[in-house]
């Protein structure tokens, strides 16, 4: 069997997709701990490297005391001169070294700074630039001194950082996407294969068999798999060789009483002609004598038809049909008007009459034989098709039945005595195929059986090359 790729299912998109998930989570997850962790550290280094500089402005500054209108301003240009951007407070009075460089201070910061202790805050987005003011109060007085530093460098570093840890995630998604495409595939294409050949005995490709390579697991199962397809086509063989067997049989039998049942017949025909000539001991003997030969040639002719179908020589001889006028005579022709209700519409249907009469003779005699109740005949257009329904009101079939009804020689009851042999239902069944329809059967015990035939209205697709059988059309 070809080794062809398996086509994309659902247990392979789970497998790719959980296989994503797990990678990206784990990366995303460690991706995420360490830009967190990193971007602590620059910010707390940040904040430990301007608290540092503060303490060392606060000893220079704390040399301008005391603090004058005029050495504030010396102050403050100092500071800026020297490249550092600072607030100076006294009191609710601030002022600054440069007034781009101005934030305004939080309460809480204050309060910290006026507590004697360093403090510090940073402007939140979407204040630009991103500033770090680091402040404290000046050695010897109540006035308090604010650094400013910019932190656009160091979140741009951030940013960067990140942007990198994001693209570095989404090839490791895409990687594990393809990865994990291409193991479920290589995973799951041993069951694939499996199911492939499956369906291919399934179908009735006795012959296939599963590629066994290695020792791991699939082996071992395709090995399994190989041992149970050779056993199934080894029985198979058998049954169809013993079926084969049972066909032929069959045949040779129906061929073999053809003869000396037709001479029994014409010998009983005699017999029955003669009946009432015969005393009153010897009338009842001689009756059952033509009866049971009666039953005898029924049941070859029956034989000698099923061995036909098995064959395929049973040839069509298609024509257009009025199946309401043929349900009528064939009720009226056997006897059942008082027995058997046909009602319907009439239509146009293409098929082999006398095989139709054969199905519809078979359904309505059953009906009428094992029945009870009202018994009903119908037909009508459904669709494409031609339906015949056949039911009665008797005491039903049990459900254990229904699926060896068609079977041949099967019997609802083996112990009761009857006319039938059971083939009837069987031959209607291989009728009913010849004629490219549907026979099924519906009943409920206690509520009675309906039996019915469905046949295409414009006949059936012959094809003569592989069911040999022959196909004649008749004049309409």
């Amino acid at each position: 069997m070809a080794a062809d790729h398996v086509r994309p299912g659902r247990l392979r998109r789970r497998l790719t997709v959980a296989f994503v998930v797990v990678a990206g989570v784990s990366a995303g997850s460690l991706a995420g701990g360490s830009y967190l962790l990193l971007r602590q550290s620059r910010l707390d280094a940040s904040v430990q490297q301007a608290a540092a500089d503060v303490r060392y402005q606060l000893v220079l500054a704390g040399q301008f005391q005391p603090l004058t209108e005029q050495r504030r301003a010396e102050l403050l240009r100092s500071f800026e001169g020297s490249g550092r951007h600072v607030l100076l407070t006294g009191g609710t009075d601030v002022q600054a070294s440069n007034p781009a460089y101005a934030p305004v201070l939080g309460p809480t910061l204050r309060t910290t700074v006026a507590a004697g202790e360093l403090g510090y805050e940073r402007s939140t987005p979407p204040v630009r630039p991103r500033l770090l003011v680091v402040g404290g109060r000046i050695p010897g007085s109540t006035d308090e001194l604010y650094v400013v530093t910019t932190e656009e460098g160091l979140h741009r570093d951030l940013d960067q950082l990140r942007n990198a840890l994001l693209v570095g995630w989404a090839l490791v998604v895409l990687t594990a996407a393809g990865i994990g495409h291409t193991l479920a595939r290589r995973t799951l294409e041993p069951v694939g294969r499996a199911s492939r050949a499956a369906r291919a005995v399934a179908e009735g490709l006795l012959a296939t068999r599963l590629p066994v390579h290695g020792r791991d697991e699939f082996s071992a199962w395709a090995t399994s798999f190989n041992s149970m397809a050779e056993a199934l086509e080894a029985k198979i063989e058998a049954l169809s060789r013993a079926q084969a067997r049972e066909r032929r049989f069959t045949a040779d039998v129906a061929h073999e009483l053809r003869t000396p049942v037709t001479a029994l017949v014409a010998a009983a025909s005699l017999l029955r002609e003669h009946t009432d000539q015969l005393t009153g001991g010897a009338r009842r003997p001689a009756e059952l004598l033509v009866a049971d030969v009666i039953r005898l040639r029924r049941l070859v002719e029956e034989l000698m038809e099923i061995s036909r179908l098995d064959a395929g020589q049973e040839p069509l001889a298609m024509g257009t049909v009025d199946p309401l006028a043929l349900l009528h005579a064939l009720v009226a022709a056997r006897g059942w008007p008082d027995r058997v209700t046909v009602a319907g519409s009439a239509v146009a249907l293409r098929t082999d009459p006398r095989r139709l009469e054969r199905i519809l003779a078979n359904l309505v005699g059953n009906a009428v034989e094992h029945g009870g109740g009202e018994i009903r005949a119908t037909v009508e257009r459904d669709g494409a098709e031609v339906l015949f329904d056949v039911t009665d009101r008797g005491p039903g079939i049990p459900a254990a039945h229904l699926s060896r009804l068609f079977d041949r020689f099967y019997k609802v009851d083996p112990a009761r005595a009857g006319a039938g042999s059971g083939l009837g239902l069987a031959i209607a069944l291989e009728n009913a195929r010849l004629l490219g329809g549907r026979l099924t059967v519906r009943s409920e015990p206690g509520l009675g059986t309906r039996f019915r035939l469905a046949l295409p209205a414009a006949g059936p697709v012959a094809e003569p090359e592989q069911a040999g059988t022959r196909v004649r059309e008749d004049a309409p």
